[in-house]
């Protein structure tokens, strides 16, 4: 009979207990993996520095030039950009490769795909976006926040909610469940577009086998679709966070 993928999957039993008082999962192993992997591209691509880069360098070069020029400089400028740099190329990278584990063999489970990480990251996000705004104008921050320019006062009591609602609450809680969901939701499609393909490959056998061929296909394409998925949201994640300090150092706050 086939068994088709369960959210039980992101509920994983447990391993072992680290130091005796930690629980270790399968996810959290995949998320131990991909910090590894993080540090071992960036010490091995920055530890020879060469004027004239070889392939790896000149990769990891690319990966932090894109960070930096198109998300941080383009919307922070040059003097705030080298500021908020390191925690937005930590953001990109970290989401980045962990995301990139649900489509590795013998892994094949984003460590996003539970809720822990995306929302550490929303809060990061969220500390450092009021941080910037209260270090900008620590008087007025909060206060243009929840009262913007060119409003009426009598409108106050609607905008002022509203205003509090997006920005203080709606902001860390779509971050959150935006890469969460998408994590989820291509993992558990995979699952599907595989376990389909065992099934009628080696359960039903005959002509069933020709469906096996079909779903092995939808399998492989959502592959490459996960994969341009894993790096879209790690680019969304992080230049959300970008815009969301952009808005808090701006000149009227």
């Amino acid at each position: 009979m086939f068994h088709g993928p369960s959210i039980d999957e992101f509920f994983p039993p447990v391993l072992f207990d680290a130091f005796g008082v930690i629980p270790v999962t399968r996810i959290h192993l995949i998320q131990f993996i991909a910090v590894i992997a993080i540090v071992l591209v960036f010490w091995i691509g920055t530890r020879r520095m060469k004027v004239v880069p070889g392939r790896f360098q000149s990769l990891v070069e690319m990966g932090l030039d894109f960070v930096r020029v198109n998300v941080a400089e383009d919307l922070l400028g040059k003097k705030d950009g080298a500021r908020f740099l390191p925690i937005l190329t930590t953001m990109f990278f970290m989401i980045l490769f962990m995301n990139l584990t649900g489509i590795i063999p013998f892994l094949n489970l984003a460590g996003t795909a539970i809720i822990a990480v995306p929302l550490l990251l929303a809060l990061i996000s969220y500390v450092t976006f009021i941080y910037a705004g209260v270090k900008k104008s620590p008087k007025n921050f909060f206060k243009n926040s929840l009262f913007p320019s060119g409003v009426p006062p009598f409108l106050y009591i609607i905008v002022t909610p509203l205003e509090f609602i997006s920005t203080f609450i709606i902001r860390p809680v779509t971050l959150t469940l935006r890469l969460l969901m998408n994590m989820m939701v291509g993992h558990l499609m995979l699952v599907l577009f595989f376990s389909a393909t065992q099934f009628f490959l080696f359960t039903m056998g005959g002509w069933w086998s020709a469906l096996a061929a079909g779903s092995l296909a939808f399998g492989l394409a959502f592959t490459v679709f996960e994969i341009l998925v894993a790096v879209l949201q790690a680019y969304v994640f992080t230049i959300l966070t970008a815009v969301y300090i952009q808005l808090a150092v701006a000149e009227e706050h």
